[in-house]
């Protein structure tokens, strides 16, 4: 299975971070999208000063449109993660039931990104396989219902942590990682259960890469 990093933008309140999502092609259920990006109309979140993309645009760069994408996978339901979702409003949105239920009960203004009229959400209740060799792990810290996104293959695979972590460093030194600039809840929850089941999630992968957010 190869996967493909989409570029839908960056956050410039945030340190200019890339906001990123990600293709697996898969051999049987066709393309699996992991996160949408930033919705439209950015002005909603203009306090977060988003530098915006189309999905279909950074989708065309690598031979694909939104008609391909079979499955749609949101490690979370934060607006740079969910924000396109309904340019694949004929896919299905693989969700843990925790989060929805999260994210609708903070009744935020771009709920509307996500919860829109015809909305088909496959919503789960821990870890569970997506696909022949797609499987999300429930890595609840960052929020309630986060998920990571693990891609087994007998060569190898690869793990998508969405903001289980927010850097690679931060993922490989766990305990040791420098995270005096993140919010008190996350470095409690990165500490704790959530970073903790993307390791284990792994060792059922000989070689794994791990993908983050930031580039």
């Amino acid at each position: 299975m190869e996967i493909v990093r989409l570029h839908l933008g960056r956050i410039d309140a945030l340190n200019k971070i890339p906001v990123h999502g990600f293709v697996i092609k898969h051999p049987r259920a066709g393309a699996i999208l992991v996160d949408t990006g930033v919705g439209w109309p950015t002005e909603l979140v203009k306090e977060w000063k988003v530098v915006n993309r189309h999905a279909a645009e950074a989708l065309e760069e690598h031979d694909l449109s939104p008609a391909d994408v079979h499955i749609v996978i949101n490690t979370h339901l934060h607006f740079d993660h969910c924000g396109q979702n309904a340019v694949f409003k004929h896919a299905p949105f693989y969700i843990q039931r925790t989060e929805l239920d999260r994210a609708r009960g903070e009744n935020d203004i771009t709920n509307q990104w996500f919860d829109f009229a015809g909305a088909r959400f496959e919503l789960l209740d821990g870890d569970a396989e997506v696909a022949d060799g797609v499987r999300v792990v429930a890595t609840p810290g960052h929020t309630s219902g986060h998920q990571s996104v693990v891609i087994d293959t007998p060569d190898g695979g690869a793990l998508m942590i969405g903001d289980a972590a927010y850097t690679a460093d931060i993922y490989r030194e766990r305990d040791k990682a420098d995270l005096t600039t993140c919010a008190a809840n996350t470095r409690t929850a990165w500490r704790g259960p959530s970073l903790s089941t993307c390791f284990m999630a792994c060792t059922r992968t000989p070689s794994i890469s791990v993908t983050t957010q930031p580039s």
